[in-house]
């Protein structure tokens, strides 16, 4: 059975129940956000070493929640079974521990955790209510972290509020959605010169790095044009797969990762660039101008006119707030690094740093 599966029984036969009896007129939220390849649909045996097992988010009101948090998590485990559907309630494996805070409770022996929407922000995006949610915020905001608060399911709507936070996080603004596209172009005019380059002078390890990071910066526009959120390297490929536009687009990125030859190499790359440019009018975000395929200076290297699609892009963004200002991107096309992820509050320093003027 499928994580999401197992929660979502969970919560309809056990958990429920026992709320509705103990604590009956208590209006929640249920649901399962956060970490686990089961959000995705991607958990399979391999993946239950973390955290892996029945479990479930109780949300609350931020009035209800010093009165009733403890109620729920510490009673829960006065009355939980030893198992629900064969699997363990304290899980087979548990590298993360539950949160112990103000607003956000949970108890390493189950899968039962109380939250209220501050801690939810605050846990998931180190954001909290006053938090401004502008423009340079949402570059700010890791797509890993994103897609965990926004992917998962909600079991139960009694409050509304998690609801809530999903539909706010679902997808970003249509100018930030642009800019981080003009900035994924740029990443592509930056180096899509060098798959050939490279190989021309012989490395052709060097070639196969370079293409491969633009096979991976092309999967990327798909997700923005798609507006979808790119999980982590480990389900990015799964991800991506799912995408409409990996049916027209998968078979030249791998061709141009099994490619002996760095002509290979960039006559796939080439037609993938204008296969995922083409898409972009389709997608909402038509180019002022015609993309087009040719050799790099005159130099032998193919080349898409990554430039113009980039200032095209740009030139339609509105906000003031990004209107204008240099094309860096956001925290995931700056940096892959694990640490922003796991503390998106040092991600809007990043940001906030790159955009002092």
């Amino acid at each position: 059975m499928k994580g999401i599966e197992l929660s979502r029984l969970f919560y309809r036969d056990l958990v429920r129940p026992w709320l509705d009896k103990t604590l009956p007129d208590l209006r929640h939220d249920a649901g399962l956000f956060g970490y686990g390849s089961e959000l995705l649909g991607f958990d399979d045996d391999m993946s239950r070493d973390h955290n892996w097992g029945p479990r479930v988010q109780i949300v609350v009101a931020e009035a209800d929640f010093a009165a009733y948090a403890s109620a729920i998590v510490d009673g829960f485990d006065a009355f939980k079974p030893a198992t629900f559907l064969g699997e363990p309630i304290g899980y087979r494996s548990r590298p993360h521990p539950p949160i112990v805070a103000d607003d956000a409770l949970g108890h390493p022996e189950h899968g039962v955790e109380a939250f209220t929407a501050a801690g939810i922000l605050r846990t998931r995006l180190s954001l909290d209510r006053l938090s401004s949610l502008d423009t340079l915020t949402w570059l700010s905001l890791p797509e890993q972290r994103l897609l965990e608060l926004t992917a998962g399911e909600v079991f139960h709507s009694g409050l509304g509020e998690l609801s809530r936070l999903r539909e706010t996080f679902v997808t970003c603004p249509h100018d930030v959605s642009l800019y981080k596209l003009a900035a994924q172009w740029r990443r592509i005019a930056d180096e899509q010169a060098f798959v050939g380059r490279a190989g021309h002078a012989g490395d052709d390890l060097g070639s196969r790095v370079i293409a491969a990071r633009l096979v991976r910066d092309v999967m990327r526009l798909c997700f923005l044009l798609e507006r979808r959120y790119a999980p982590y390297p480990k389900w990015f490929g799964s991800a991506f797969a799912r995408l409409a536009g990996a049916k027209a687009l998968t078979p030249l990125l791998e061709a141009t990762i099994k490619a002996e030859t760095w002509e290979e190499r960039q006559t796939h790359l080439a037609q993938a660039y204008l296969v995922a440019a083409e898409m972009h009018g389709p997608a909402g975000f038509p180019l002022s101008v015609t993309p087009r395929i040719g050799p790099y200076f005159g130099r032998p290297f193919l080349t898409i006119n990554a430039e113009d699609i980039r200032n095209s892009l740009a030139a339609d963004i509105v906000d003031p707030l990004l209107r204008g200002r240099p094309v860096f991107g956001s925290i995931d096309q700056i940096t892959d690094a694990t640490p922003p992820i796991e503390a998106p509050n040092r991600a809007r320093q990043i940001i906030a740093a790159l955009h002092q003027t």
